[in-house]
Formats: structure tokens, sequence, C-alpha cells
């Protein structure tokens, strides 16, 4: 899936929640405001949208602290999916 896509999914789920939306990818999750289960929610509508289960381990979610770290992960997963 395209990077444009997944922050397409991840804006989506901003604005919903009436956040402003993410324009910089080197801004920390924290400071925009993209909590678990925003991830959490992005991470089913991927899948919805590749009609697979994206497979990952908590070892690399740690490691998740800026929006770029979001989208590499989504971007990595949904090559393996």
């Amino acid at each position: 899936m395209e990077r444009t896509e997944i922050l397409n999914i991840m804006n989506m789920i901003m604005t919903k929640k009436g956040r402003a939306e993410i324009t910089d990818e080197s801004q920390a999750t924290r400071d925009v405001n993209f909590r678990s289960l925003d991830f959490s929610e992005a991470a089913l509508r991927i899948e919805f949208k590749i009609g697979g289960e994206l497979t990952f381990d908590a070892a690399s979610m740690r490691k998740i602290e800026t929006v770029k770290d979001v989208l590499d992960f989504f971007e990595e997963a949904t090559k393996a999916a």
C-alpha cells in the first residue's frame, strides 16, 4: 500500500475525531494526538482495504515514535500481507 494511502487513512481517523490533519511526517505521534486506538483503527482499515491480515510483532511497534515510523511500519506490513 502506498504511503499516501496510509496517510489518508490516518487523516480520516484524525478528522473524524475532531483533530487536525497530519501534514508533517517528522512529528511525534503524541504531538499530533495519534494514539494507540487510532493505530488499531488504522490497522483494521488497512486490512479491510488490502483484503488481508497484517502481521507484526510487538517489538517493532514499541519503536514507533513519529508519524514517519507509523507510515514505515504500515508500508512494510502491507508488503508482507
